[in-house]
């Protein structure tokens, strides 16, 4: 079975990905990339990074799921430990994923205020550069100043927060939606928009009891003000109260369209 995540090795989403696969596992340089990859058949699973306790939504998974065919399944919720490497303690730059930048934004703000800092594909990719030019720091993973000799450890657990952690999802083919499993990730493009849209579209859960884990509008790319909604849900597409909900979301949607992404169990990495 092939998976591909983010590369170069090394990478939080390379961490994630190890725990789903004893496979050799393939990079891409883009969240794009990967879930392209796997709805056109060249890789078997795909592992993305979906949403950040600090920082939010990863929102290019998010268009590249509306975009592309695929399922969704299984979660992997890993905590997150940025260290601050370098080959030395005087630096001009730290590079680093903008995700991993924006984690430690106050760590470095406060420690080091007047060291520019640059965004770069992946946390790995920083920790190359690093790796190469001694004016360079990067954000990443302790072991990451392990494999190799060039880089030292200048600081540990750096994030703003401690309990900054990161969702992955694990990305199938669409012919392997599953749905059984605890959590439902589902996209609606109604559409329409006229006031009341958003209260009837919540409104088939709560009254099912059923809860929401998280709801979010991305833009459509067909007109200002024209949203996808992007909405995940603690109950199985199995269950009847999520089928009567998701008929009643349907109807709602029919000039548009809703694309289920499967049902899927959740697990807890630490690395």
């Amino acid at each position: 079975m092939t998976t591909v995540t983010l590369g170069p090795a090394g990478t939080y989403s390379h961490r994630a990905a190890q725990a789903v696969t004893d496979d050799e596992v393939s990079f891409a340089e883009s969240v794009t990339a990967i879930v392209e990859a796997v709805a056109e058949g060249e890789a078997d699973r795909g592992v993305v990074p979906v949403e950040n306790s600090i920082e939010g939504s990863v929102t290019e998974s998010l268009d590249a799921f509306a975009e592309y065919d695929v399922a969704v399944v299984k979660e992997i919720i890993t905590p997150i430990r940025h260290a601050l490497l370098a080959q030395g303690d005087s630096f001009g730059l730290v590079a680093s994923h903008a995700q991993a930048l924006a984690q430690c934004r106050g760590w470095l703000d406060e420690h080091y205020p007047g060291v520019d800092v640059e965004a770069v594909a992946s946390t790995a990719r920083g920790v190359e550069r690093a790796r190469e030019d001694p004016s360079v720091a990067a954000i990443g993973h302790p072991e990451n100043a392990t494999n190799g000799t060039e880089l030292r450890v200048l600081a540990e657990d750096i994030q703003d927060q401690s309990s900054n952690a990161t969702r992955f999802v694990v990305v199938a083919p669409a012919s392997e939606r599953a749905e059984a499993g605890g959590k439902t990730s589902f996209i609606v493009y109604p559409d329409v928009d006229y006031p009341g849209l958003l209260l009837e579209m919540l409104e088939p859960f709560a009254d099912r009891d059923i809860n929401l884990t998280r709801v979010e509008s991305r833009p459509s790319g067909e007109r200002l003000g024209d949203y996808v909604f992007h909405i995940d849900i603690a109950a199985g597409l199995y269950e009847e109260r999520t089928q009567d909900a998701l008929a009643d979301i349907e109807g709602i949607a029919e000039g548009g369209w809703v694309r289920r992404l499967g049902s899927y169990d959740s697990e807890t990495v630490i690395n």
